[in-house]
């Protein structure tokens, strides 16, 4: 079966996610008898291009990344998004505009719209997790199409496809992680001898940290992981506010070496635990032991430990390689997953 492919959203992941699909279309070809073309791509900076026979990719990457519009290679134009969504003859949608933790917007109407109109929509954004889980899912399911977003925690880690098919039944009574890789390198750095505010000038300098690491330093990105999973795997909606977050720049390098010297880390630590049907939730440093899980998961390595009433803490760590950061390829690879996962 052949596919057209949306791109709303042309960032690191999604050029990522655009080579390996490239890389992988003979494996594609011969596995699953699937071919494709790239029909759509909306970008925040690079303006928007439509070709309902097939864009050029790599012309589409290499004007991108040369910092030049790419509405040279669209065949009419187009003013924004939705109007790609709707003029790109597309199968499947791969939605990963910036996240709004707070609205989920315009992630929502984006995804909305594509399965409107009978699309798949697989997205690696939280904000519609968060904010639209059960009706977007109840949409895809009126259409016959699918909402995928495996890689919104931990990238491309199978964290949702575990609990929801590889335990079947199996009821979840905790989980706790660390989500954030930006915290996690800082805290390495810091425990290193840097100060806090040298391991954050490195953490952006390798690509991991914004420059503005508000939604890192301060947790907020952590906190709208733990709520897309308690939405999903609990089905009880959450938002990051409700989380409350407390992030890491009360930590100090006194702290850090007081706590080295005592055998134990600082992590910024993401739990929750359903007891008597209340689910309690966190994001905040805490100590960590050389019994824990998290205690090894240094720099960018990050991991999750779930607990439930048939398995006792079965962990998913993505260690850091040496000479990588993780981060878009991984999320890509999510992506990616979910489209061969609806394909199949």
């Amino acid at each position: 079966m052949h596919y057209n492919f949306a791109f709303i959203g042309f960032g690191n992941v999604a050029r990522s996610l655009a080579r390996l699909l490239v890389r992988k279309q003979d494996l594609l070809k011969s596995k699953h008898d699937v071919t494709f073309s790239f029909t759509g791509i909306s970008t925040g900076r690079h303006g928007f291009a439509v070709n309902p026979q097939g864009l050029d990719i790599q012309k589409a990457l290499e004007l991108v990344e040369s910092g030049k519009p790419i509405s040279e290679i669209s065949v009419f134009p187009v003013a924004d998004s939705i109007a790609v969504i709707n003029n790109s003859s597309a199968n499947v949608m791969f939605e990963n505009s910036p996240v709004n933790p707070q609205t989920g917007q315009p992630a929502l109407d984006h995804i909305r719209t594509a399965l409107e109109l009978g699309m798949h929509a697989i997205t690696a954004n939280k904000g519609p997790v968060v904010h639209g889980y059960r009706e977007l899912t109840e949409l895809a399911k009126s259409k016959g199409k699918m909402f995928g977003f495996e890689s919104t925690v931990l990238g491309g880690a199978p964290v949702f496809s575990v609990m929801r098919e590889a335990f079947p039944l199996a009821e979840l009574t905790s989980f706790k992680g660390i989500f954030n890789a930006t915290t996690n390198v800082i805290l390495s750095r810091m425990e290193s001898g840097e100060t806090y505010d040298e391991a954050l000038k490195y953490a952006q300098k390798i690509g991991l940290a914004e420059t503005d690491p508000t939604n890192d330093v301060d947790g907020w990105d952590a906190a709208i992981k733990v709520a897309a999973l308690v939405t999903v795997l609990w089905d009880t909606p959450m938002t990051p506010q409700q989380v409350n977050p407390t992030g890491i720049r009360g930590i100090t390098s006194e702290m850090i070496a007081k706590a080295k010297a005592e055998g134990k880390r600082y992590k910024l630590v993401c739990s929750a635990e359903k007891i008597n049907g209340e689910i309690k939730v966190g994001v905040a440093p805490q100590l960590v032991d050389s019994t824990s899980p998290l205690y090894g998961m240094m720099n960018s390595s990050t991991g999750i430990t779930v607990r439930t009433d048939v398995i006792i803490d079965y962990s998913i760590i993505l260690s850091e390689k040496p000479g990588m950061t993780g981060g878009p390829v991984e999320t890509a690879y999510g992506l990616f997953a979910d489209f061969v996962n609806m394909v199949k």
